[in-house]
């Protein structure tokens, strides 16, 4: 099963793909879509839709597993994630793959073990799971190939669902 994991922005949506099969993971790619700052809104939504569209069409994914908003502050930052983060749900829609979704905690323990773990432990984790040298440079990327490890440890039911199974 090949799953892509988006973890939503508007100014990074980090992105991973990765294979499951056998339960094994393999790492296929995994990168960021970055906006502009100062540049209309409407100008970075078209770039995330363009970019993630290209990106859908070039790996076919079976499951896009996106992350939950949270956030507790800054309402206007909150709006702007949560709108970008609509682009990217209808993006997946437009391709016909199936959404999954989870919330921070879900992914933390999913991948540590532990549902308030550190941004450090979380990085630390993706690296040994992925068989990665090193953690993705930046916190996005890294945080899509952890949600796209949740999909595959937790989506046992829904991998089922996937597969038309009973």
């Amino acid at each position: 099963m090949i799953i892509f994991g988006i973890d939503p922005g508007l100014a990074i949506v980090g992105w991973g793909v990765i294979e499951y099969k056998n339960s094994r993971f393999r790492t296929l790619a995994h990168g960021a879509i970055q906006t502009p700052a100062h540049t209309p809104i409407e100008t970075r939504l078209t770039q995330i839709h363009e970019e993630l569209s290209a990106l859908l069409t070039m790996y076919h994914p079976d499951a896009v597993a996106v992350e939950e908003l949270f956030f507790t502050n800054n309402i206007t930052t909150g709006i702007a994630v949560a709108e970008a983060r609509g682009v990217i749900l209808l993006t997946a829609a437009e391709k016909g793959v199936k959404i999954y979704e989870y919330t921070p905690m879900q992914v933390k323990q999913s991948v540590v073990g532990y549902g308030k773990a550190t941004k450090a432990q979380v990085m630390h984790m993706v690296a040994a799971i992925l068989s990665l040298q090193n953690a993705p440079k930046l916190d996005d990327t890294c945080d899509a190939l952890a949600i796209a490890i949740c999909h595959a440890h937790t989506g046992g039911s829904r991998l089922k669902e996937f597969y038309n199974l009973k």
